[in-house]
């Protein structure tokens, strides 16, 4: 089965519609989907920003912040605007590496968007992402201290420095296993489809 790795910040607002988005679409399309958590941070200093562009260029963010309601709206998925905006994704991204072969993962992953851009809450919180780990059946006090591990840590920021080398700069970003590289939510069918004739 032809894999795609979705590259996502937990931050990042378009990666929600996405990452709400991906599973059935993959599915219909019999691709395998691959999340991949990494962290914007780093890879925005190295474009000289030290926040989002859409807090840098204010009639990016308006618009930004309108075209998510619209795009959530036609989905029908909930969408309150978080703040601050972006959210230290951190503590949700540690999580997410410590689980990421876990049956809990993906569904861990959606409810973490969910939270912070259905519902507004702090996805910096412990208290928040634990109750995200409890609903999806997740271990709480073993997941967290795995999260805080040094080989978690590793693996996370070895998974941002791939995300680099791939040439990646913002999320969602796609890749088919050939490398090709997609960017935006709006590109998700066209990555899932270069992932289906790439491996055929």
């Amino acid at each position: 089965m032809p894999v795609l790795d979705f590259w996502f910040d937990f931050a990042s607002s378009y990666s929600y519609p996405a990452a709400m988005r991906a599973d059935a679409l993959c599915k219909a399309a019999g691709v395998a989907i691959r999340y991949r958590p990494f962290l914007l941070g780093p890879i925005f200093k190295a474009q000289g920003w030290d926040t989002s562009p859409f807090n840098i260029y204010e009639a990016k963010g308006r618009y930004m912040w309108r075209d998510l309601e619209r795009i959530c709206a036609d989905l029908g998925i909930p969408f309150k605007r978080p703040s601050p905006f972006p959210q230290n994704s951190l503590l949700a991204a540690r999580v997410a590496v410590a689980g990421s072969h876990e049956s809990w993962h993906d569904e861990f992953c959606r409810a973490v968007f969910t939270a912070q851009f259905g519902e507004a809450r702090r996805i910096d919180d412990p208290a928040v992402i634990g109750e995200i780990l409890k609903a999806v059946g997740a271990p709480q006090r073993p997941t967290f201290d795995l999260a805080g591990s040094d080989a978690v840590k590793l693996k996370l920021r070895t998974q941002t420095e791939e995300a680099g080398r791939l040439g990646i700069f913002g999320a969602p970003s796609f890749t088919p296993e050939d490398g090709e590289l997609f960017w935006g939510n709006d590109r998700l069918e066209a990555a899932i489809a270069w992932a289906k004739k790439a491996s055929g």
